[in-house]
């Protein structure tokens, strides 16, 4: 069965497609930078888990590279963050994207697991986002990031995968209109009126960084 190619704005229905899924493998990828002497493309893949209200409940909702929240999953040797419920289980930080947008065993940059059976009543949405590295106040890093954003980076996708299966569902693939922005809403996982899971290819940029989406969902931290 090929994978659903969705488009910014649809839906697609997770449940029906694999009745009974429990567990969402989310893969990420992007293609290299094309200049040789251009500066690595290090983009980062978070996901903040909100409430009604659009918001994290609390900080370790917001689940990325710097969250001192970590666990091993089975099998793995490195730590990934992950949320409060314990639901989602962040990517493993990786620096740079393929010249082929594939990049590990699985094809994918960085990838995510999201277990559905264990989202908190009170969360609605796990929004998935990525955001380009820069390092502003590092000496020892490259300034050329600073002038970095999502027009430049092309190739980037958000697929997802039946954990028990390996059968890939469906893919959202980012259009490279993008200006200024340097962080995407990429999709976002919730419940439609039926109780089935859905995820929904959103892809709608931020400038700021990731400063621009913990104003949007963790503005009360």
């Amino acid at each position: 069965m090929s994978a659903f190619n969705l488009q910014k704005g649809s839906s697609f229905n997770l449940s029906k497609a694999a009745p009974g899924i429990s567990v969402a493998y989310v893969g990420l990828g992007w293609k290299e930078n094309e200049d040789p002497n251009g500066p690595i493309f290090d983009l980062d893949v978070s996901a903040f888990c909100v409430g009604d209200d659009g918001q994290i409940p609390e900080m370790t909702d917001f689940v990325f590279y710097g969250s001192e929240n970590l666990t091993k999953l089975e099998g793995e040797d490195d730590e990934r963050p992950y949320s409060t419920d314990g639901s989602v289980y962040g990517a493993i930080d990786e620096t740079e994207g393929d010249d082929d947008g594939d990049d590990d065993e699985d094809g994918d940059t960085e990838d995510m697991r999201i277990y559905f059976d264990r989202v908190a009543d009170h969360i609605k949405e796990i929004v998935v986002v990525v955001t380009i590295t820069k390092y502003p106040n590092d000496e020892h890093k490259d300034k050329r990031t600073l002038d970095l954003d999502m027009s430049q980076v092309k190739g980037c996708y958000c697929r997802i995968i039946d954990d028990s299966s390996d059968v890939e569902l469906c893919k959202y693939t980012l259009s490279d209109d993008f200006g200024k922005e340097d962080a995407v809403e990429v999709g976002k996982f919730s419940k439609n009126s039926s109780g089935d899971w859905e995820f929904t290819a959103v892809g709608e940029g931020h400038t700021g960084g990731v400063g621009s989406l913990i104003k949007k969902f963790a503005s009360k931290f």
